[in-house]
């Protein structure tokens, strides 16, 4: 096991002011930084731990502020806000040659750092990413599924993964719901920025897009095209994993990612 330390500190960006924000940390050597989707900062930890416990690395997994129970600034309200939240806690931290994986929202936050070109990110991986618009294929309507809904939507296997709500402790329904309030200040109810696919050429840190082929929340089509999009773009698709390949491929992506990290970045 590696060593493991969660804490919460303040970090000011421009335009926004002080942002608390709670960051567990893990292991050390190369860093990556990992930021979750809608599903919650659970459902990165385990492939956190993986991936800090398969070679030297320091793996930082930040909670978006206002998931998981946690406060989110009125003003920090886009995803282009929780990118530049991200750069700058890296250069708080003052880590370089940091890899940044995010799956779907977390995706999305990944490619808009990629997009603002911190010199601290020596490589971006875009594991199933939300924040494209594209009309052939669309991707899921989120707000109007159900748990069981999405579930089926988003697994390769549903029923290894689905959840009673019903069934839940109150707050553990109530963090749901906090996620979900935070999911869609940050997305907005299309979950998507119709601007990000052209501002795509501007990225210059090498990128890799992994995406699950059963995912029919945000298909890969949408994978394919952030790989068209980003200059020199990988793209690998996991054949048995869906919407969330850390749970369901989780050897496979850590291999996927720490691969792409001792190819094309430097630290």
């Amino acid at each position: 096991m590696t060593t493991t330390s969660t804490a919460t500190a303040t970090v000011t960006v421009d335009g926004i002011g002080p942002v608390p924000l709670t960051v567990t940390e893990r292991g050390e050597g190369r860093p990556f930084l990992v930021l979750h989707g809608g599903a919650g900062p659970q459902s990165v930890e385990g492939f956190a731990e993986l991936l800090a416990t398969s070679g030297p690395s320091q793996v930082l997994v930040p909670v978006h502020p206002g998931f998981g129970g946690t406060p989110r600034p009125p003003h920090l309200d886009t995803m282009n806000d929780l990118a530049r939240l991200y750069a700058r806690l890296l250069e708080e931290r003052d880590l370089t040659g940091v890899t940044v994986v995010g799956n779907s929202i977390g995706g999305w936050i990944a490619a808009e750092m990629a997009v603002l070109g911190s010199p601290r990110v020596s490589g971006v991986v875009l594991v199933d990413a939300a924040g494209l618009q594209i009309d052939s294929h669309p991707a899921a309507d989120f707000f109007s599924l159900t748990m069981d809904q999405v579930a089926a939507l988003s697994y390769y296997r549903p029923d290894a993964f689905r959840i009673d709500v019903a069934s839940l402790p109150e707050p553990a329904k109530a963090m749901m719901a906090g996620n979900r309030a935070a999911l869609q200040v940050y997305g907005g109810t299309a979950m998507a920025d119709p601007g990000l696919l052209g501002r795509l050429p501007s990225v210059t840190v090498p990128t890799l897009v992994v995406w699950g082929e059963a995912d029919r929340m945000i298909p890969p089509e949408h994978g394919q095209a952030y790989a068209a999009g980003i200059p020199g773009a990988q793209f690998l698709l996991i054949r048995e994993a869906g919407h969330l390949p850390q749970l369901e491929t989780p050897d496979q992506l850590a291999q996927a990612v720490r691969d792409f990290s001792q190819a094309h970045v430097a630290g």
